[in-house]
């Protein structure tokens, strides 16, 4: 949901502690840095806690650097409380992406929610693309996460994810019991987006048309760039609307964008596979990194 007024940026509530209430926490706080007056952003610091990781950062040829988040327990288990801090320095350019889908395991029946909470900072000039893999909760599964995201002067951001119905090789559609997700993305001081989604397949039927309707996958892509005017946004509104367009294939593919109260515009899918949303979100990236950077997508290159 976009916010019509600007509101001023507000902290989160603090980290999870070492052990809370039974949860396992862990942390991954990652600090990208432009490596002086060359082109080439590194990874210069990297606080890891399991089972969170990132084993290093790729150099790529357009200067900016890759790298992949790891869970190392195959997955979100049922009680964890992780947090993923990144700072990117001025005039950085960095790629996050996943290993595989992220799996939000079935809790043990004593278990508290599983909890993600994602802090991300973008400086001035510097460019954050994050492109992950579908969210895939298992039968049973309780999942919250809650993302905040900061924009300096210039920032610049390309932000989606996909959430699944579950584990439909194994006839696992909707059997989870809740997931929230929650996003806040703050340029320059303000507020511009607030997203709030909670699904809850037992007290409220996912295929409502108040909900997913005939669709399995929801997905959201926020595109930002600090400081472009009114005028260029309802510009890139209407030829990404036009993309999108080309990318629903077919009437199993639902598209939506809408500009934000400035700063960027974000994009909505509805689609029965999740194949097809992954697609339709890669094709808009390239159109809108050529419209708004003047820059080629260099799709992330997946390591095991």
């Amino acid at each position: 949901m976009a916010l019509g007024a600007c509101a001023k940026a507000f902290s989160n509530e603090s980290g999870p502690s070492a052990r809370e209430h039974g949860r396992l926490r862990g942390l991954l706080d990652l600090d990208f840095q432009r490596a002086g007056a060359s082109n080439r952003t590194a990874l210069i610091r990297s606080l890891q806690e399991p089972p969170l990781r990132v084993v290093r950062a790729f150099e790529r040829e357009d200067g900016s650097a890759l790298a992949h988040l790891h869970n190392v327990s195959g997955g979100v288990l049922g009680g964890d409380s992780l947090m993923l801090r990144v700072r990117l320095g001025q005039e950085a350019s960095a790629q996050l992406t996943t290993t595989g889908a992220t799996r939000i395991y079935r809790p043990r029946v004593d278990a508290p929610t599983a909890v993600q909470i994602n802090e991300i900072f973008v400086g001035e000039d510097a460019l954050l693309e994050y492109v992950p893999d579908p969210i895939i909760p298992f039968s049973g599964a309780r999942f919250s996460q809650r993302t905040t995201i900061h924009l300096a002067p210039r920032a610049g951001l390309f932000w989606w994810e996909i959430l699944g119905p579950g584990r439909e090789a194994r006839g696992e559609i909707f059997q989870y019991e809740m997931i929230e997700m929650i996003t806040d993305i703050v340029a320059d001081g303000c507020r511009i987006a607030a997203e709030r989604t909670r699904l809850e397949p037992e007290s409220g039927d996912p295929h409502s048309l108040a909900r997913l309707g005939n669709y399995r996958y929801l997905a959201s892509f926020y595109i930002c760039r600090v400081g472009l005017d009114a005028k260029a946004w309802i510009a890139a509104e209407e030829q990404l609307r036009q993309v999108a367009r080309t990318a629903a294939y077919s009437s199993d593919t639902l598209w939506g964008i809408s500009a934000l109260a400035a700063d960027g515009v974000v994009l909505r899918c509805l689609a029965q596979r999740g194949l097809d949303a992954s697609s339709g979100l890669h094709t808009i990236w390239r159109a809108a990194k050529t419209l708004l950077f003047h820059r080629e997508t260099i799709p992330p290159r997946k390591v095991n």
